[in-house]
């Protein structure tokens, strides 16, 4: 395995050179694969880059967002592999008690032998600019990366979600990239998640997807009501949502049957939109709406509501394997908020949502799932259930790009 070229000149971001210098640079990610996975005794590099790559304007509205990046402190896990050595990059620096608290955590390892092969780096900014974006402006924090990796050609990124930024700094570094290539990046919106899904027979809840504008969801609006007559509310949602930020209920009392639907819609939308995120108005709604588009689906009514989740893993291989399960909590002014989980689901649906990851993959021998959510109504009664597929994040809604040697 030749060394990589470490270089901050890289091709033009989105250009036809970097998106060919980065299937390059992917090319090498499935030997690699082959040669450490299966050997815990394997020594690597594992740089993590845990910041959400999402609109900074929504990010905003994330309460909190800059501790979403300590969710991936469970990868020091991974520090029980005695030859494995860790990049963890973080917007503020750590404090270091909680770093201690996942280190005296590993089974059988010294928490100095641990310390000892984990590299904490931070960007010390806590703006809305992504984690990723933080980096990339900051030449000495990227060679303080490449001084980190004592092989290049044992890395890779581990990242929270892959986009363009995550694509150039790989490139940057010289290190591939374990996770969806963000060529297929339009798979993991909400409406390309319901494509998906619907073809790979994943159920989903009513609605339609690649909604343009606020006429756009009019239209859609109003059809699914002629559909379900009796329906009373419907989601709106932004394509590149996260924590339910992104989401509108919309109230359908009072609606009239016939060809006024329409008019109605049009006339009540600005009234009776309830965004999740707070001081969301309108307007600035409808103005994010246009910008990436979205989707709309039934509002499941229910005494009772679950939303248990399963996590994939897509091994460069192509592989499929099931790695937890739990169950979301959520809340909020519209019920949508993303507040935290319960490990593992319900005992009730846990082995039939882990036993669906055949379908994640159905589409293609070369692309898999990474991974879904579904958002589960049970009737007061309990004796029946209904389901509807969600898509909150792109990470966990993408299809893995697998590679060719």
């Amino acid at each position: 395995m030749s060394a990589p070229e470490q270089t901050d000149t890289c091709p033009e971001p989105g250009s036809a050179a970097e998106l060919a210098a980065f299937a390059d640079l992917q090319r090498r990610l499935p030997p690699l694969f082959d040669r450490v996975f299966a050997d815990r005794l394997a020594p690597r590099t594992i740089v993590v880059v845990p910041g959400l790559s999402l609109d900074a304007e929504l990010l905003a509205r994330v309460e909190g967002f800059t501790h979403y990046e300590e969710r991936q402190l469970t990868m020091l896990m991974l520090l029980k592999m005695p030859n494995t050595r860790m990049v963890f990059l973080t917007s503020a620096p750590l404090d270091a008690s909680i770093v201690d608290y996942y280190l005296h955590l590993l089974p059988g390892i010294p928490h100095e032998h641990a310390r000892s092969r984990l590299t904490l780096l931070a960007a010390h900014d806590t703006s809305t600019v992504s984690l990723t974006r933080k980096i990339l402006e900051r030449p000495r924090l990227l060679s303080r990366v490449r001084s980190a990796l004592a092989d290049a050609r044992l890395a890779h990124i581990s990242c929270f979600n892959a986009t363009a930024d995550e694509r150039t700094l790989a490139l940057r570094l010289g290190i591939p990239l374990y996770a969806c290539d963000p060529a297929l990046l339009h798979l993991g919106t909400k409406s390309g998640s319901r494509s998906v899904f619907r073809e790979a027979g994943v159920a989903t809840a009513d609605g339609a997807g690649n909604l343009r504008d606020m006429r756009d969801a009019v239209t859609a609006l109003a059809s699914l009501k002629r559909r379900q007559p009796a329906l009373r509310r419907a989601v709106i949602k932004l394509e590149e949502g996260a924590s339910g930020e992104g989401n509108c209920i919309f109230d359908y009392s009072g609606a009239p049957a016939g060809s006024g639907l329409e008019s109605w819609l049009a006339a009540q939308l600005p009234e009776r939109l309830q965004p999740e995120a707070a001081g969301m108005s309108y307007e600035r709604y409808a103005a994010k709406f246009a910008e990436s588009g979205g989707v709309i689906e039934a509002w499941i009514d229910a005494a009772e509501k679950h939303s248990p989740s399963v996590q994939v893993r897509i091994t460069p291989r192509g592989i499929i394997e099931p790695i937890s399960s739990h169950n979301q909590v959520l809340g909020g002014a519209t019920g949508q908020r993303y507040l935290g989980a319960r490990f593992p689901a319900l005992e009730d649906y846990r082995g039939a949502v882990c036993e669906s990851r055949p379908c994640y993959g159905r589409k293609a021998s070369s692309d898999a799932l990474a991974s879904t959510s579904s958002v589960c109504a049970k009737a007061a009664h309990g004796a029946t259930m209904r389901s509807r597929s969600t898509c909150a994040r792109a990470e966990r809604r993408i299809r893995f790009k697998r590679y060719s040697t």
